[in-house]
């Protein structure tokens, strides 16, 4: 039989559970529930989930959105580090752990998304990501060129916005270069710290990422993020002194810019995707040409 769960929609008896159960939230690990049913559900519906799919959550908590998701006939898959809320998920979805449609897996899911894999990618990415890890874990997964067909996030709104940010703009960052480059992104909803619990002082953005289809468009994809890394090392620097510095030659560095057409004053976070692609594949052409390791 499973443990009856708590209202997630009532701070007052979430925070009873908790101190039924010897337990508290832990500010180290971002805990805070999203306590607002109508935005759960909008979150859960934008992972286009149908019966089969696979679903990786990370960071289900006591399991609001967990039932959401399982709910819609997914095979789940959660990532839990506090000790204490996965032993409660234990009993929540004991019949669904049975039953083979929810795994749960122990531990920081920065350290164990990449051994997970051995069960095979996921169609979907999910979670409501704690503010300290949410960009690093994106960034990962992407590196290491593992994309999700489709994704949905809700982390701190200065993260949305670095994701989603315009060529020229303040939020543009070698962090935007990337899930550009993998993903069609999309806002989804912005949720002000009354909507969870306990009450965070900053706003969320939930938003989705879609696989983009013609990916990697460029020769050498780990050049490539490298690449976009390098000129984003010092923002204050214009893309000839970045480049230069990345290829340890100004001369060659020149050479590239020009064949790419690039002003070389201009700064890396005034390009487009496109335009640093273009750039990647230059540089990997004069790499491969010269027999220069990078």
């Amino acid at each position: 039989m499973n443990l009856p769960h708590p209202d997630y929609n009532s701070p007052a008896e979430l925070k009873a559970f908790l101190e039924a159960n010897n337990m508290a939230m832990q500010k180290k690990f971002g805990q805070n529930f999203l306590i607002n049913e109508q935005a759960r559900i909008k979150i859960v519906d934008a992972l286009e989930i149908t019966e089969g799919t696979s679903v990786w959550e990370v960071g289900p908590g006591l399991g609001s959105m967990t039932s959401e998701i399982l709910r819609k006939g997914a095979r789940l898959t959660v990532f839990e580090i506090d000790r204490g809320f996965a032993s409660l998920l234990r009993q929540f979805f004991n019949e669904y752990i049975q039953s083979g449609a929810l795994t749960i897996i122990e531990g920081d899911v920065l350290k164990t998304w990449q051994t997970a894999l051995t069960h095979g990618k996921p169609d979907r990415f999910f979670g409501n990501l704690p503010y300290n890890i949410a960009a690093a874990l994106i960034a990962d997964t992407i590196e290491k060129n593992i994309r999700f067909d489709r994704a949905v996030f809700t982390v701190q709104k200065e993260v949305a916005a670095r994701a989603m940010a315009k060529p020229g703009t303040e939020d543009y960052s070698s962090f935007s270069i990337l899930c550009q480059w993998a993903y069609n992104l999309k806002h989804i909803m912005d949720l002000s710290g009354g909507n969870f619990w306990p009450k965070p002082n900053v706003t969320s953005s939930a938003f989705s990422m879609t696989m983009k289809p013609d990916f990697p468009c460029c020769d050498n994809p780990v050049l490539f993020v490298k690449l976009q890394r390098g000129l984003f090392s010092s923002r204050r620097k214009n893309i000839r002194n970045n480049l230069s510095a990345f290829l340890s030659d100004s001369e060659k560095a020149a050479v590239a810019l020009e064949k790419a057409g690039i002003e070389p004053s201009v700064r890396a976070e005034t390009l487009p995707v496109k335009t640093l692609l273009l750039l990647s594949d230059i540089v990997n052409a004069d790499i491969i040409q010269n027999g220069i390791k990078k």
